[in-house]
């Protein structure tokens, strides 16, 4: 009986390895030991396998992401604070990461003060596009400007236009953090106006659309770009404490703390 078991097995890791499925061949070993023990039925033993090779996909998929993507940092939805911030609707925020959204080539725009978590919502949606296997890509509306600009006196515009195109989703991070020329905006609103209803772009401002025209420079500009990016959008505004400064906070006081301690002793 146990001979004829282990041949079962050996035949399971023999068609997991042909069926190319490193993941559930890492994991079959401990989760059939669980399901002869009955830690586990039979069906749950198959769908652990499949989130086995799920996850090594995801995570390939993510390293990928990372290395071409430019995001800054792995910033997931399950790491989000959501208790730190009650003005969010959290189903709209799931709603988003089902990527329904992407696949209609919408847009999405993070409004709020500077350090609410906007960056954070706007790379979990890169992420999670990421791990569907979509390629993303992120840049601080700074930087993108400036690649264009560079791209333009090149004599490549058009070429660094179809580049910025292609991606599912494309982050705008910072938009009102730093002004940019009219020449600029010109080139952000080529970019914006390439993706329209071909790709989805999440931007983040700490800036209302009403306060854009300062930050590009062009109040004609700025409606035009807004027109385009609100004609298809979900819009999340975030009215709420920086994360940032509530580390801070912290610091600070554990920092008293241990002084006061410190004189105590």
């Amino acid at each position: 009986m146990t001979v004829a078991k282990d041949g079962r097995r050996e035949r399971v890791r023999a068609m997991l390895a042909d069926l190319k499925m490193p993941g559930a061949l890492e994991a079959v070993d401990g989760i059939l030991a669980r399901a002869d023990g009955g830690a586990v039925t039979a069906t749950g033993a198959i769908e652990e396998l499949l989130e086995a090779q799920i996850a090594l996909r995801n995570n390939r998929r993510l390293d990928s992401a990372m290395r071409s993507s430019r995001l800054p940092a792995v910033k997931t939805l399950a790491q989000f604070d959501f208790a730190f911030q009650p003005s969010i609707k959290r189903g709209q925020i799931d709603s988003l990461h089902e990527l329904g959204f992407v696949e209609r080539a919408e847009n999405v725009v993070l409004l709020g003060p500077p350090g609410v978590g906007k960056t954070h919502l706007a790379i979990s949606l890169a992420i999670a596009a990421a791990e569907s296997g979509r390629r993303v890509y992120y840049g601080t509306l700074a930087d993108l400007v400036a690649s264009l600009a560079e791209a333009k006196t090149a004599g490549s515009l058009a070429r660094r236009l179809k580049v910025l195109t292609h991606p599912a989703v494309l982050v705008v991070d910072e938009i009102g953090y730093l002004p940019v020329s009219r020449d600029g905006a010109v080139l952000f609103f080529q970019l914006i106006n390439a993706r329209h209803e071909r790709a989805s772009t999440v931007l983040t401002s700490n800036k209302g659309f009403e306060e854009w025209g300062g930050v590009l420079g062009d109040e004609v500009m700025a409606a035009a770009l807004i027109d385009r990016l609100l004609h298809h959008c979900h819009i999340v505004n975030i009215r709420g404490n920086s994360y940032r400064m509530r580390e801070h906070q912290d610091l600070l006081r554990s920092g008293s703390e241990e002084a006061a301690q410190g004189v105590s002793a």
